[in-house]
């Protein structure tokens, strides 16, 4: 019984990464008829009318400072703008309400169904913004910079072990979609600093919050910028607390920065916790650990702005 259960738990996940494969695909004008009567479509590009209300449904394929673009099983890109009305939240079920998230929850790759209204610009300026809680689980997963499929592969096979062969086909997946998720990938690393913290503490040090608010002017006076913010734990103790006090850790840095300079959520991307994962040091050694009980936080810059392309 317990090896269906987690069968049935890896389906979802597999589905995502095998949907993942096409993010990085370039989309085509396509001559359908349904596709020229959607009106201001062109080249794969949706745009939408000034005050005309629409809903869409597809996945995310980017992130930038306060938009986001959304393709759909038509392969339409409609550009998302956020704003601080744009309510997000999971999907409900009978007898209970969906739970409200950040902006910072919106990962390339989530399925997404969004309800707003044109501007002058074609965007979709965001009212709502609805997806499945199980989806964004994935999201997480599958959304890394560094290794953006390899460490998601890992922990998918650590959490079905006894499910070889589905993971064989996750893994084969993930590995042929590698370099098109890679390739949505576009931001260059403007400043960065890395905040430290004490043993089972997510409280930052009057130290680390100089350099917070260091940090925060840069962002502030660069064009375009966005925050990414990643945390982690040393290895002591268990790998489900590890990982829920990284991710302490890397929300207190979100707070801080919201509260004390007002950078708006929606340019802070993937506060993720990842736990042991990644030590930058020895964790045999008391220094080690103290150097991998930290918060990476980073301004990106998208590629277009700064002019670079590698």
């Amino acid at each position: 019984m317990r090896l269906r259960s987690a069968t049935f738990r890896l389906v979802p996940s597999v589905a995502l990464i095998i949907l993942m494969s096409g993010l990085g695909a370039v989309a085509q004008q396509t001559s359908s008829s349904s596709q020229r009567r959607d009106t201001g479509s062109r080249m794969g590009i949706r745009n939408v009318s000034s005050g005309q209300k629409l809903k869409i449904k597809g996945s995310i394929v980017r992130r930038d400072a306060d938009t986001f673009s959304v393709r759909d099983e038509g392969d339409l890109e409609t550009v998302v703008l956020l704003t601080d009305r744009t309510s997000v939240k999971s999907k409900g079920g009978f007898f209970r309400t969906g739970k409200n998230y950040d902006v910072t929850s919106l990962l390339r790759g989530l399925p997404v169904e969004i309800e707003g209204v044109g501007n002058q610009d074609g965007q979709l300026v965001a009212d709502k913004i609805r997806f499945e809680s199980g989806d964004l689980k994935v999201a997480k997963l599958v959304e890394k910079r560094v290794a953006p499929v390899e460490e998601a592969n890992e922990r998918l096979a650590g959490e079905v072990g006894e499910v070889g062969e589905v993971s064989r086909m996750a893994k084969a997946e993930a590995g042929r979609a590698h370099e098109r998720i890679s390739s949505l990938d576009d931001y260059n690393v403007q400043d960065a600093t890395t905040v430290y913290f004490r043993v089972n503490s997510y409280v930052i040090s009057p130290e680390d919050k100089r350099a917070l608010d260091d940090l925060a002017q840069k962002a502030m006076a660069t064009k375009g910028y966005v925050i990414e913010i990643a945390g982690y734990a040393d290895s002591t103790g268990n790998t489900q607390r590890n990982r829920a006090l990284s991710q302490q850790r890397a929300d207190a840095v979100v707070r801080y920065l919201q509260e004390n300079h007002e950078i708006p959520l929606r340019r802070m991307i993937t506060p993720f916790g990842y736990g042991d994962l990644r030590p930058v040091a020895n964790n045999g050694t008391a220094d080690g650990r103290r150097q991998n009980r930290r918060v990476e936080v980073k301004i990106l810059v998208s590629k277009g702005i700064t002019g670079t392309s590698d």
